[in-house]
């Protein structure tokens, strides 16, 4: 199992660089050509939510994103150090989108998983006090083997 570890300042400008750094790794892990898209702008957007995250809570931490090449998968791990509020119940008038429920922030967070649990099949959000995470994972294709 072979990892890349990526660590930037929160600022809008390095997350192309991840989701370049990102593509090529992939690519070489033997996630699909056709699939490489998805996986930069799946890495674009949950590296953007992180920066927004860092700037809005005043975090000066970088931002963490783990490149994990394992058997037939590959995983990507792009880490926050912002504060999470503890996972709640939704009331209805959450569930209907009272305004005065819900912040701008909220909903930018929201629009963001939602991008990406459409670009990517297996993911996985974690959150917490220290804290949260979203892992994104990919099938890889071995390598065809070469003669010479």
């Amino acid at each position: 199992m072979a990892t890349v570890e990526l660590r930037f300042s929160a600022l809008p400008e390095h997350v192309r660089t991840a989701r370049l750094v990102a593509a090529a790794v992939a690519r070489r892990a033997g996630v699909d050509e056709a699939v490489l898209d998805e996986v930069r702008l799946a890495v674009g957007e949950a590296c953007t939510r992180a920066v927004g995250l860092h700037q809005h809570g005043g975090i000066s931490a970088p931002v963490k994103v783990l490149l994990i090449e394992e058997e037939k998968q590959f995983s990507i791990e792009v880490g926050d150090e912002a504060p999470h509020a503890p996972v709640r119940a939704r009331s209805a008038d959450e569930v209907l989108g009272d305004p005065d429920v819900e912040t701008e922030e909220d909903e930018e967070d929201e629009m963001g998983l939602a991008v990406i649990s459409g670009l990517v099949d297996d993911v996985e959000v974690s959150a917490g006090e220290s804290g949260g995470s979203i892992r994104m994972r990919w099938p890889t294709t071995p390598p065809a083997a070469t003669f010479t």
